[in-house]
């Protein structure tokens, strides 16, 4: 190493730049968005890589380096806190030679003569989390954040059955604990089940489902997820002692506080290696996904004596194994048709063992990425799971190709229908603009039927597709004109199941309009968006009439989803759909039931709750907000009418300040209430 080297050649300056902003994005995106586009070794690789870089260059470090930081930045949305102890992380290693070098840097750290034993836990996939108990009670939980500071996600994580509310036996009077939060394989099996029946997209993994989901604002929602907790380690604050990592296991469950039941004391490295062997073949036996192990010295005064880095403690290290992949051959390319005309290819491919299943189909995501990749019909093509539902196509290994191996062109006409395809301008997607294309009348109709929509009993996609290759319908409409005997001529339907059918379309008419509108399939408009247009325009007549900019003053409501609703409405066909439903007795307007009755105070009003109440609950608060025709929301702008302050409020006060909102305390929105509750 060179030190203070003061002449940097610009190549090596443009690398290390070049190498920040990349290392920075990937960053994000992983940690921020949930959504990484590397693997963890392309990602390691590109930071050991700026840390050679910096080594041997000293005055290219700089103080917002990757390599002097931990992890990403918090999420907007929600609270900021710090962590008592930082949550530091945790170096990588890949190979036995390494964990052996590990080892030896253990031993060389400490005293002559010093054994170090190790424990080896499962390195679950998950999102770290840090949960804060006082006089036994958990009062606060955060994500990992930069390490320093998180996400206050306590009302989401108080909706995981592993975490107590409150401790059991003898716990210190303040204990911060850290964990993992992450999702079963058959949960994730069951969300997209449910996705699937409501025309939605699945859910890529169980990892960044977890992490999505601790970030949605609403705990009902996350209720719904059955999200998992295991905790493995307690932060050394004041009061609390530690001798060795496995009592602090023991001490964790004495507290009723779940471990996982797979960790392993090891006397020496060969028994650490031991255990990562068995487990390289057994991970694929477990409901749920790990990435490798985690290896810890076991004795507190050891950890205390070999210290840490800036970033990582030098007492423990993660032992990761390598992505699961299988290579196989890409027979064809078939193109799936959904309910908006996406037109997307996928993988049809010799069936090949991957991760404890056979795969025989691979998302090949779009167009443009497999152009990027070169990847042609006849080629050998290396497929990732690592937790994936849907298998993805990682390359095609080129030495392998053979000389009868074709491009793969998109469609020049919709492989359904025949009809025109079009590029989206904002996107890499190809979309079929025929409305009437038997593949998006078909997903249409799903949609239209699923529960989240217009919820109609027995008509499911093998009625659907019998329905629209009949002509019978050609669009969610011609579903009220249908007649018993039209019905009961279909396969499998007698005259009982089409009189029930019948039955489920006629109960379907009254639905509230915020389920008619979900049900429409109107681009960038789901369940939720469906419901704030209902509310906010009650009827559809007010929503048809309503402008771009009219859209937009309403909050939640933005440019794109204003546009597309715009488009939506002035479109002569969608227009006339609207005029049939009314003809046939449809609900147009959100349904009375589907407000509260009395007095409504807070009508068109937006509140943001910070802090700690006496009278109310986080939950409680926002159910007397909604009953007064307000609507409560998790974070502040220039739009929020009313910040609820109780004490302890934080960084939403400051912004509620500065944006000039309204502040009220407890007793002032009381006394704006009517009273206490």
């Amino acid at each position: 190493m060179s030190e203070g080297n003061t002449h940097i050649p610009a190549k090596v300056r443009t690398r290390c730049e070049a190498l920040r902003a990349e290392i920075e994005r990937h960053t994000r995106l992983y940690y921020v968005e949930a959504a990484p586009v590397i693997s963890d070794q392309e990602f390691d690789a590109l930071l050991k890589e700026l840390e050679a870089l910096e080594a041997e260059y000293p005055d290219l470090v700089t103080p917002d380096s990757p390599t002097q930081r931990v992890g990403g930045e918090p999420i907007e949305g929600f609270e900021t806190v710090e962590h008592a102890v930082p949550m530091m992380s945790i170096d990588n290693t890949y190979s036995a030679e390494e964990l052996r070098a590990f080892d030896d840097r253990v031993r060389r750290g400490l005293d002559p003569g010093s054994k170090p034993e190790y424990v080896v836990e499962l390195k679950i996939d998950g999102v770290a989390i840090s949960l804060l108990y006082e006089d036994g009670l958990l009062v606060r939980a955060a994500t990992r954040g930069d390490g320093t500071r998180g996400d206050d996600v306590t009302a989401n994580v108080k909706t995981i059955r592993g975490v107590p509310l409150r401790l059991t036996g003898k716990p210190p009077r303040k204990l911060e604990v850290r964990g993992e939060v992450f999702m079963r394989r058959q949960e994730l099996e069951r969300l997209n089940a449910l996705r699937e029946e409501a025309g939605e997209a699945p859910l890529a993994n169980p990892r960044n489902t977890t992490a999505g989901t601790l970030k949605l604002l609403d705990p009902r929602e996350v209720a719904k997820r059955r999200l998992d907790i295991v905790f493995y380690d307690i932060a050394p604050i004041e009061g609390v002692e530690l001798s060795s990592h496995w009592k602090t296991l023991q001490q964790l469950r004495e507290c009723g506080l779940p471990t996982s039941p797979h960790s392993e004391r090891c006397k020496s490295i060969d028994e650490v290696l031991g255990v990562c062997e068995v487990w390289e073949s057994k991970r694929n036996e477990l409901d749920y996904d790990i990435d490798g192990l985690v290896v810890k010295v076991d004795s507190a005064a050891q950890r205390k004596r070999l210290g840490a880095t800036s970033k990582s403690p030098r007492w423990v290290i993660a032992y990761k194994y390598p992505a699961q992949l299988a290579q196989t051959k890409l027979l064809n390319v078939s193109f799936q048709v959904g309910k908006t005309g996406t037109i997307t290819p996928v993988a049809e491919m010799e069936p090949v063992l991957l991760a404890g299943t056979t795969v025989k189909r691979a998302n090949l995501h779009n167009f443009d990425d497999i152009a990027r990749k070169d990847i042609r019909v006849g080629d050998t093509v290396e497929i990732q799971k690592a937790g994936e539902i849907i298998p993805q196509v990682l390359r095609s290994i080129s030495e392998k190709r053979p000389k009868n191996a074709r491009p793969i062109e998109p469609p020049a006409q919709c492989p359904v229908c025949g009809g025109e395809v079009h590029r989206d301008p904002e996107g890499v997607y190809l979309r079929c603009l025929n409305l009437a294309c038997p593949a998006q009348v078909k997903e249409r109709l799903r949609y239209f039927a699923t529960r989240g929509a217009m919820d109609i009993e027995g008509l499911g996609p093998a009625v659907i597709d019998q329905l629209v290759d009949k002509g019978l319908v050609s669009g969610p409409a011609d579903l009220y004109e249908l007649t018993e005997d039209q019905v009961a001529g279909l396969e499998r339907m007698g005259k009982k199941s089409a009189a029930n059918l019948l039955a489920g379309i006629e109960a379907s008419k009254k639905r509230p309009l915020s389920r008619l509108l979900n049900g429409l399939g109107i681009r960038h408009v789901g369940g939720h968006t469906a419901e704030v247009l209902a509310s906010h325009f009650s009827t559809v007549d007010g929503l048809m009439n309503a402008s771009v900019d009219d859209l937009t003053h309403i909050y939640e409501i933005g440019e794109t989803v204003a546009a597309s609703v715009r488009d939506f409405f002035d479109t002569h066909e969608n227009r006339s759909l609207i005029e049939r439903f009314r003809g046939q007795g449809l609900t147009l307007e959100e349904a009375a039931a589907a407000t509260s009755e009395g007095p409504r105070p807070f009508a068109g009003k937006t509140f943001v709750v910070t802090g700690t109440l006496e009278g109310y609950s986080r939950d409680s608060i926002h159910d007397r907000i909604k009953a007064l025709g307000g609507r409560p929301t998790s974070s502040v702008s220039a739009n929020t009418d009313y910040l609820v302050a109780g004490e302890k409020a934080g960084s939403k006060l400051t912004k509620a300040q500065a944006l000039g909102v309204t502040v009220l305390s407890e007793a002032e929105f009381n006394t704006l209430a009517g009273g206490p509750p």
